[in-house]
């Protein structure tokens, strides 16, 4: 008998790279053990029958501002990391950088402190911490503080490279107008992951960060100078520029799905197009709003707004992303899964603990409905 034996198969299986069709993945104790042809089962073992749905590694995120009723900004603590990182579980997601939105330098380090501690703690699916401010532009701000946006100091770089010794991944969010290339230089040279957002720049500009070690645009085409006729901004410099991949929110509200089309066709490569949440605190609960800083925003029809209607996050999940992001671009299921994997596991280096391979557990993968509407886990 091999009662400790599961065969998975009848739909597609995702690697964390790529999609493999007409094949089954066994499992003993659990734990993976290799793809077999589908047919193929050994007496005695348990079969789940995926009917058509996709068995896959899970999401990758690199934009999750809250979750499970909290934002990251609210409490900075492990418990607050912890009910974060459990809820987007719920949601498909592997590994997530918790993010904090433009806030104080004494939050800032109390959030640092806090992954730091959840990380040395075990939590697992706490990948590192990206900072999205508060080095941005007040120009393009969205819901970002105004008074608490200012330029990048030496004791803020210095803050800055101190955690990324100490954290397996660290990305922030800058805008030009307030670091300057040597920062972008030291702070890449540390390991950092620079991302562009939440500025004005020009597409000269951008460019030259780009050069200087920036990898990243954060949300393209919300909260950045826009791709314009005499001057294509930073929406235009992340399209040009092969060493760049870009995040996208995926909801049909940040971005229209024709500019997505569009965006999709015009990137130059390598550099590619990822899918991120954005999410706020709502996710995965059924609130109808909650607070950032004491500002109310408002959950109505999958947008979160401020009462002036500036877009405050994302009520997005990934499942939801990859199915726009799928329909909009009429992208293949497996192109679609690596913008919500792929492509983000690499920008962090996470290797192997975003793949399927020898010895992963069966109850750390999803299973994503054909119709890519919700996700299970077993």
């Amino acid at each position: 008998m091999n009662s400790d034996v599961v065969m998975v198969r009848g739909g597609p299986i995702f690697d964390g790279s790529q999609l493999h069709d007409s094949q089954a993945a066994r499992f003993d104790g659990g734990l993976f053990s290799g793809f077999v042809a589908s047919p193929e089962t050994p007496d005695g073992a348990r079969v789940v029958d995926l009917d058509g749905d996709i068995l896959s590694t899970g999401f990758v995120d690199l934009q999750v501002n809250g979750g499970d009723g909290l934002m990251l900004n609210d409490a900075p603590t492990v418990e607050t990391l912890q009910r974060m990182v459990t809820a987007h579980k719920r949601l498909g997601c592997s590994h997530i950088l918790p993010t904090l939105i433009t806030d104080t330098p004494e939050k800032t380090h109390l959030t640092i402190a806090a992954t730091i501690a959840a990380i040395q703690q075990g939590i697992a699916g706490i990948a590192g911490l990206h900072l999205e401010g508060p080095h941005l532009s007040v120009a393009r701000k969205g819901a970002h503080d105004a008074s608490l946006i200012r330029p990048m100091t030496d004791a803020d770089l210095a803050a800055l490279l101190e955690a990324a010794d100490r954290l397996p991944a660290l990305k922030i969010t800058i805008a030009p107008e307030n670091v300057s290339l040597a920062q972008v230089k030291a702070l890449t040279d540390a390991g950092v992951l620079v991302s562009l957002g939440h500025t004005d720049a020009s597409f000269d500009t951008c460019m030259a960060y780009f050069d200087a070690g920036a990898r990243c645009v954060t949300h393209l085409f919300n909260a950045m100078s826009q791709l314009g006729n005499r001057e294509p901004g930073l929406v235009g410099a992340a399209l040009a520029s092969g060493s760049v991949s870009a995040g996208l929110i995926a909801d049909g509200i940040h971005v229209h799905t024709q500019s997505l089309r569009a965006a999709w066709q015009a990137k130059t490569g390598p550099g590619r197009l990822f899918l991120v949440s954005d999410a706020m605190a709502v996710a995965g609960t059924d609130a109808p709003e909650f607070q950032l800083e004491g500002r109310k925003i408002a959950r109505q029809e999958g947008r979160l707004t401020l009462e002036d209607g500036t877009l405050a996050g994302a009520d997005l999940d990934l499942t939801t992303a990859v199915r726009i992001l799928k329909h909009s671009t009429g992208v293949s299921m497996e192109t679609a899964l690596q913008a919500a994997i792929t492509t983000p596991a690499s920008l962090i280096d996470l290797g192997e603990a975003s793949m399927l391979t020898e010895g992963t557990a069966l109850c750390d993968l999803v299973r994503i409905s054909r119709d890519l509407h919700y996700i299970n886990r077993f």
